[in-house]
């Protein structure tokens, strides 16, 4: 007959190396969690040079297709929608939440003046942290606040899925969010700029071919990488990109 003490000799143990790895996750979860707890808590507040945010509070879950941009790309990005905008331009952020992030650190710093409308479109309800937060769901691809119909100077999309069914209900919520459907070309034209795969890119160019999207030379780079082929599409040129 085995004694207790075999019985214990049996239970499986973990390893010290192993103890040490759960340990540093369950620490930096338990770090993200204060975090975001003390960005919630300051969500009225008006952020400022030294509250400077970061994505990295927002853990990506992948099984909901989160794949943020790293700081560079979402930054780059930020810039373009900037760029000769002045206070009363409105810019819409449609499941690209890494790069609202960066228009709002860029508008928080002395080397923008202006004060554009931002607005960010998301699933993921952790964003409703901020004020210029809606909740979307590319499934009811119209269901929205009627004020924002046709509102938008400027507009970025990243869908979160690369199926036909997304990108299409995507386009169809740009198209209504959008205050002109004619290229950034013609003045006061709309200024768009798309990221999805690269095999998306026969169906990019029939959604948005009218406002004159095409693929550009830009790398999107997201901060924990990508296995699928990632391309930026616009209906622009500029400094951080060429048509291809």
């Amino acid at each position: 007959m085995a004694s207790l003490g075999d019985d214990d000799d049996d239970t499986p143990q973990l390893s010290a190396d192993t103890l040490d790895i759960l340990k540093r996750f369950y620490n930096e979860r338990d770090t993200r969690q204060k975090q975001f707890e003390d960005l919630k808590a300051k969500a009225e507040d008006e952020f400022d040079a030294d509250q400077k945010l970061s994505m990295e509070v927002f853990t990506e879950d992948w099984n909901a297709s989160q794949f943020w941009y790293n700081d560079e790309t979402a930054t780059a990005l930020a810039r373009q929608l900037l760029d000769g905008a002045t206070d009363d331009t409105k810019i819409v952020v449609v499941s690209a939440p890494s790069t609202f992030i960066q228009l709002k650190n860029l508008l928080a710093t002395e080397e923008y003046k202006i004060r554009p409308q931002i607005t960010l479109l998301e699933y993921d309800d952790r964003f409703a942290v901020f004020k210029e937060f809606h909740h979307y769901d590319f499934e009811q691809p119209l269901k929205l606040p009627v004020e924002l119909k046709g509102s938008f100077d400027r507009i970025i999309c990243d869908p979160p899925f690369l199926s036909d069914d997304c990108q299409t209900k995507a386009a169809l919520t740009v198209r209504w969010l959008a205050k002109t459907w004619t290229s950034a070309s013609d003045e006061n034209g709309l200024k768009l700029i798309v990221c999805t795969g690269e095999r998306m890119e026969p169906l990019i160019s029939k959604l948005y071919a009218k406002v004159g999207t095409r693929t550009t030379s830009f790398e999107v780079v997201h901060a924990k990488g990508l296995s699928n082929e990632f391309r930026c599409y616009a209906n622009f040129e500029c400094g951080a990109w060429k048509w291809v």
